[in-house]
C-alpha cells in the first residue's frame, strides 16, 4: 500500500528544496510530488488567496493524494497548509500518512523568500503582506501548528540534502523499506 507525506511550514522555510531532495533520493520509486503552487495555477489561474479558495484547494490536494495512494503511487505533498484542518483531512483520508514540519524563523523565511527562484510559487509573498488584502501565513493569518508532527526538520541547522536523508530513513522505517 502506498503512503503520503505532507511537508509543511511557512513560505520560505525550505519545503520545496527538501521535497526536491527527497524525490531525488527516492528516484525509481512509484512517486508523485504534489506542489500546491503548481496545482493552484491550474485550478485557480487568477488566485484570490481567500479562505474559501484555500479550503477548496487544500481539500482538492488531500483528495488527490488519497486517490493516488489508492492507485499505488507514493505521494509527497509540498504545501504550507496554514490551517491544521487541511493536514488533518489528509490524515483522515490516507491510512499511511505522516506530516513533516519544516521549522524556520520568520526572519529567515522572509530573507529566503525574497531571493528564491521558483517556477510556480509567487514572489514577494512577505512584501505583499504589508497590504491590507494580503493573507500571508505567519504574518497576517495564523499558521496552526500540529501538536505532534511525526517529524520536525529545523531548516536553519539542517540543509535540504541532510533533511532529505532523515526523511527517507523515516519513510523506510515507517513503511518497511518502501
Amino acid at each position: 500500500m502506498a503512503w503520503a507525506i505532507w511537508i509543511t511550514g511557512l513560505p520560505g522555510s525550505g519545503k520545496t528544496s527538501v521535497v526536491r531532495e527527497v524525490a531525488a533520493k527516492l528516484k525509481g520509486k512509484k512517486l508523485r510530488t504534489l506542489q500546491l503552487d503548481e496545482i493552484r495555477t491550474i485550478v485557480t489561474p487568477h488566485p484570490t488567496y481567500s479562505e474559501q479558495e484555500r479550503d477548496i484547494l487544500y481539500a482538492f490536494l488531500a483528495y488527490t493524494a488519497k486517490a493516488l495512494t489508492e492507485c499505488g503511487v507514493n505521494v509527497i505533498i509540498d504545501a504550507t497548509a496554514n490551517r491544521k484542518r487541511y493536514r488533518d483531512l489528509a490524515r483522515r483520508l490516507i491510512p499511511r500518512f505522516f506530516e513533516i514540519y519544516v521549522s524556520c524563523s520568520l526572519e529567515t523565511c522572509k530573507r529566503r523568500e525574497a531571493h528564491r527562484i521558483t517556477e510556480f510559487t509567487p514572489r514577494g509573498i512577505y512584501e505583499k503582506s504589508k497590504t491590507p488584502e494580503a493573507a500571508v501565513p505567519g504574518v497576517n493569518v495564523p499558521y496552526e501548528m500540529t501538536e505532534n508532527p511525526e517529524l520536525t526538520i529545523d531548516s536553519e541547522s539542517v540543509g535540504p540534502t541532510e533533511a532529505a536523508e532523515i526523511i527517507v530513513q523515516e519513510i523506510r522505517r515507517r513503511f518497511n523499506g518502501t
